[in-house]
Formats: structure tokens, C-alpha cells, sequence
């Protein structure tokens, strides 16, 4: 009698495994931080005024910055003399978050330390536009490269199809450009849905979590399939609905602080796994 039993691929299982070690830690993490405004919020005073015999605290609000404000291609152009400098400089230890705005208003503080970040973000970008400017770095030697894109493909009615063969092709030129690198696709977060405020809500609407969910495994089989490493970061910020947690989000598609807290646990995690292997 045939086996008709199909065999579970071990690379599957390793990253089932893996991340299901991550969400547990972040969970555990999360737990411990529910007081986390205080940590975001303010900073220490590293010596106390000489009329107190108690340390102060000053308020830090996180801000955008003119740059947030630019035309495309000038960002473009800021981002390209951004990775040139890295590029001649080398600096030891270089990480690189490309993507669009969830990337790109990553607060700098929360990023994990002992690490040089160089941010290629731009507001509003898409799967396509990511893939062409990727040549921007291509002189950098980054020891690894965080991906996340495709939300705002979503948005304005691209096919997941179109969507996952941009993702392909920009995996596939990582890993050529970058071989000494770690390539690591993230997956697209969750959107609020109808508790959402951003002023695109009803564009939101049109997309279902659950095409997400769908998307994301895909992404992950072809990560597999290039050789490259897979986050999946959605269980960590969606909640029993499969929606965005409303505590992590500030109009149901952009993160808060605690938002990027989960984000960079769940990015120191991942390294000090990954080290361990």
C-alpha cells in the first residue's frame, strides 16, 4: 500500500518554530512592559540638577522631521547620499530597514543598539518602486537587510500576483547583490479595519486582514525558495479578530511607540536566535 502521507518540508518547520518562539518571548515581553509609556516617553537625566537630590525627567515626543515632507525623488536623493556614506565608510555591523513609511518613522532609539541602522524608507512606497531603488546600497556591506512592503500596494489596487513577483525579484537582487548578507522578508502587518481613523479608511475596508494573512504565506514560501529569511511579525500585532491591536497603532494602519517596541523586540529576538545557530 502507497504512502499518501506528504512530508512536512523541515525548512517549514524549522520557521514555524522559530517563530513561534519569537511571538512567545515578545508576548512575554509585552507583559512585562505594560507600563512601556514611561520607558517610551521619557528620558533620565544621566546627573541631577545640584539643587535636587533626585533625578528629573524630560518628556520626548518623537518627531518626523522636514524630511517627511519631500517629493519622491529627492528623498530618493537624500536616501542615495545616506547609503553612499555608509558605503564609504563601512561601518562594522551595518543593518538596513527598506520599505515604506512603517520603516521609514521607525523611532531610532527603539532600534536595537550595538547596531548601525541605515534607514531607506520612503513614505507612500510600493513593492515596484522599492525593487528599483535598491541599487541606492548596493555598495553598502550590511550583515543584514529588513524588508517590509506591500501595504500601499493593496491600497491602490494591485494584484497579489503583481505584488509577490515585485517581492521575488527584490529578494532574488538582495541575495545576488548582498550574498554575505541576511536577507529577511517581514511580513505585511494587519490594518485596524473599521476602527481605523487614517483618512484612507475606506480604501482599508476594501482589503480584508484575511488576504493579508494569505499574501503573507506565500511570502513566506517564496523566502523560501530564494534562500531567504522569513518574519513573521502579523500574530504579534493582530489581535483576536486578526485586526491591528488598537494599542499599537495610531489611526489603524500606522504603529505607535508601543507599536515599534514589539517591532524591535521581536528584531532583537530574531538576531540573538539567528547568532545562536
Amino acid at each position: 500500500m502507497s504512502n499518501s502521507v506528504k512530508t512536512f518540508p523541515a525548512w517549514a518547520f524549522f520557521s514555524l518554530l522559530s517563530n513561534i518562539i519569537l511571538l512567545l518571548v515578545v508576548i512575554f515581553l509585552i507583559g512585562k512592559q505594560q507600563g512601556v509609556t514611561a520607558f517610551l516617553g521619557t528620558v533620565v537625566s544621566p546627573t541631577p540638577p545640584a539643587n535636587s537630590h533626585t533625578q528629573t525627567q524630560q518628556v520626548v515626543v518623537p518627531q518626523l522631521g522636514k524630511r517627511h515632507k519631500l517629493g519622491y525623488q529627492k528623498w530618493v536623493n537624500i536616501l542615495k547620499q545616506e547609503a553612499s556614506v555608509a558605503a564609504q565608510k563601512k561601518p562594522r555591523n551595518l543593518n538596513i530597514l527598506a520599505g515604506d513609511s512603517l520603516s521609514l518613522w521607525f523611532p531610532s532609539e527603539l532600534l536595537p543598539d550595538n547596531k548601525i541602522w541605515l534607514n531607506q524608507g520612503i513614505s507612500g512606497e510600493k513593492t515596484a518602486g522599492l525593487f528599483k531603488r535598491l541599487t541606492l546600497f548596493d555598495k553598502t556591506t550590511p550583515e543584514n537587510i529588513f524588508v517590509m512592503i506591500g501595504i500601499n500596494d493593496l491600497i491602490a489596487g494591485i494584484s497579489d500576483q503583481k505584488i509577490l513577483e515585485n517581492q521575488r525579484q527584490t529578494m532574488a537582487y538582495l541575495r545576488k547583490k548582498h550574498p554575505k548578507a541576511q536577507i529577511v522578508i517581514q511580513s505585511i502587518l494587519p490594518h485596524q479595519g473599521s476602527l481605523a481613523t487614517w483618512e484612507g479608511k475606506n480604501k482599508l475596508l476594501a482589503i480584508p486582514n484575511s488576504r493579508i494573512r494569505n499574501l503573507n504565506q506565500k511570502l513566506q514560501t517564496i523566502a523560501a525558495k530564494e534562500d531567504v529569511k522569513y518574519l513573521h511579525l502579523y500574530p504579534l500585532f493582530a489581535d483576536k479578530q486578526g485586526n491591528l491591536r488598537s494599542k499599537l497603532t495610531t489611526d489603524g494602519l500606522h504603529l505607535n511607540s508601543q507599536g515599534y517596541l514589539v517591532w524591535s523586540s521581536a528584531l532583537q529576538l530574531y538576531s540573538q536566535m539567528e547568532l545562536q545557530k
